[in-house]
């Protein structure tokens, strides 16, 4: 008996549906660019229980007739090419014939859908691939599918969906790229009963703000640049503006929202030197090229491409991109004050460029100056400060090996605006003042948990947030464990929500944007060791501590080494970076040949 055999149509279809159809958000995308293709002004977008039990998708573009609607569920029906010519210059979204068929063959589908020549509409029900029923009913031009009960045939695969957040977060996303890619497309977006966003401008620009919100937006650096062979043109976000995690870089070719390394790479590249390593920027960029110069039929997602030219192309993005931020001032500079002042180097701004800061060695920078003017690593000469006596490094015993702490010394200095540094008995202590607040507000603030005490201080002026829903979500899961650690939100409808109240150990003047920023940071947290509740404790340690470039006075130095002392865990931060480092007298002998 032969070994081989022709697999079944219903086994081969849900295999080759896996390739196309990986979560709800597969569907979600597909069926937009079928109706993008289909020349709608409008689409509305209705999901329930995150996409997995239901995804409604309504466009009002040219609809089909019967005859359309019986083969576009057949294995590669499509009204987009017809010879392989066809395939070298694709301008539409899809092309493969192989969505609906996938769709079809992992759900349950309902399709209604009618032209501007018909009097009623086409009604098709399909179950598993197999078409179940066919009648007319009515519907307005356009086309109207239903998805229910995802993967209800393929149960191993509806197993690996992730939560509703998750699922829900893919969603937004992928609603909010072509939203931003065809800003005169009217979308809206609802999950259940709720409409999450309502995208109706007419540019980019205006969607970026309804997406991102004005306050955002306005900080983005423009651009255009053409070439012979392409136009690149978009939207930067400033320096300042960065974030740890992926997800706000957008990559559109001819409006289809694309993966490249390549051109990733050469828009990261444009910032070198103006962020930090592990920072990633905001940028939405556009190309615009001849069809024929990119092959988009590399995978059934259609989100991978290949350049026939992608060395001109890396180098057109990094010019535009690195020559609009020049323009805009963005790029750090180094001078020197006058009357014997030191070095700094800032970021310069409309208010004040030259990039020279006057800064004495007889006084110390101003805070308030280092806030607003975003002095980057101001470098400050060494402070002596007087150290309180007695005190002991970890580890060590008050009377330690040559003497007692109060033997050796009691000057402590403050290196740069971040190391404090200490000579004790055997050698210098080096503490990292940024880590070790990291690490005593954390465990702080993890006894707020057990304590469950009164620890917000209320905010003289609300603040209201407006995140989007994938945010909203994490907001709404992590309420209770926000509420202990100090916070007062309150949740309205939309997106919205207010924050009157924050923990009393957050340094005032960043109320505004902690919230959002731990957000993105919890995110970005994949330690699975830790519970959600140190997840929480974790990113708002960080956020709250003082930061490399804080200027701390003695009481403050004093106070915190106090506090690190008396801390369960004083030698790694919650990230597990070191706080502190000991440098023995004896290697310090050696490096200067005395033994």
């Amino acid at each position: 008996m032969a070994k081989i055999k022709i697999l079944s149509e219903e086994i081969a279809s849900k295999i080759a549906a896996g390739e196309v159809v990986q979560r709800p958000e597969s569907v979600v995308k597909e069926l937009i660019e079928n109706s993008i293709d289909a020349g709608a002004e409008a689409i509305d977008i209705e999901v329930k229980d995150a996409g997995k039990s239901f995804i409604r998708v309504t466009d009002d573009g040219a609809g089909m007739t019967e005859e359309d609607a019986l083969l576009a569920f057949g294995r590669h029906a499509t009204s987009k090419i017809e010879t392989y010519q066809d395939l070298e210059n694709v301008s539409t979204l899809g092309f493969r014939g192989e969505a609906l068929y996938s769709i079809a063959a992992v759900s349950q589908v309902e399709l209604k859908t009618k032209t501007a020549d018909e009097d009623a509409a086409v009604y098709l029900r399909l179950e598993g691939g197999r078409q179940e029923e066919v009648s007319r009913t009515s519907h307005a031009n356009g086309t109207t599918i239903i998805v229910k009960n995802l993967f209800y045939n393929t149960p191993g695969r509806r197993n690996f969906m992730k939560a509703n957040p998750t699922e829900f977060r893919h969603i937004y996303q992928t609603v909010s790229r072509y939203a931003i890619a065809f800003p005169e497309i009217f979308f809206t977006l609802h999950s259940g009963d709720e409409t999450v966003l309502r995208a109706k401008s007419a540019t980019v620009r205006e969607r970026l703000d309804e997406i991102f919100g004005e306050r955002f937006t306005d900080s983005l650096v423009a651009f255009e640049e053409d070439y012979d062979h392409l136009k690149v043109s978009g939207f930067l976000g400033k320096p300042e503006y960065t974030k740890r995690t992926r997800g706000e870089q957008f990559l559109f070719l001819n409006k289809r929202y694309v993966i490249s390394k390549a051109i990733n790479h050469a828009a990261f590249s444009a910032y070198e030197n103006l962020i930090d390593k592990g920072d990633f920027p905001f940028f939405a960029i556009f190309i615009e090229m001849p069809a024929n110069e990119v092959d988009v039929n590399v995978h059934p997602a259609k989100l991978e491409v290949k350049f026939r030219d992608e060395r001109s192309i890396y180098g057109a993005i990094r010019s535009a991109t690195r020559s609009a931020l020049v323009k805009s001032d963005l790029v750090p500079e180094m001078g020197i004050a006058p009357d014997g002042a030191r070095f700094v180097s800032r970021t310069t701004t409309e208010s004040s460029r030259g990039g020279i800061v006057p800064v004495t060695f007889n006084s110390k920078p101003s805070q308030r100056y280092i806030e607003d003017e975003r002095i980057a690593d101001a470098v400050d000469p060494l402070f002596s400060l007087r150290f309180p006596q007695n005190r002991t490094a970890p580890g060590e015993s008050a009377e330690m090996e040559g003497g007692s702490m109060e033997d050796s010394g009691d000057i402590i200095y403050q290196l740069h605006n971040k190391y404090i540094i200490s000579q004790i008995s055997t050698g210098l202590l080096v503490i990292d003042q940024h880590a070790a607040h990291e690490r005593v507000i954390y465990e702080r603030t993890l006894k707020r948990f057990a304590e469950q005490g009164q620890n917000t201080q209320q905010l003289l002026f609300p603040i209201s947030l407006n995140l989007d829903p994938a945010d909203l979500t994490i907001v709404e899961e992590t309420l209770p464990d926000l509420n202990l650690m100090g916070f007062s939100i309150k949740i309205f409808s939309g997106s919205t929500v207010v924050l009157d109240g924050v923990p009393v150990d957050l340094k005032p003047g960043r109320e505004s944007t902690i919230l959002t920023e731990i957000i993105e940071d919890y995110k970005r947290d994949n330690d699975l060791r830790l519970t959600p509740r140190e997840k929480l404790c974790k990113t708002y340690a960080c956020k709250a501590a003082v930061k490399a470039g804080d200027y701390l006075t003695i009481e403050e130095m004093e106070s915190l080494i106090d506090q690190l002392f008396e801390a369960e865990v004083p030698y790694v931060c919650p990230h597990g970076r070191p706080v502190l480092v000991k440098i023995p007298l004896l290697e310090l002998d050696k490096k200067f040949g005395r033994i």
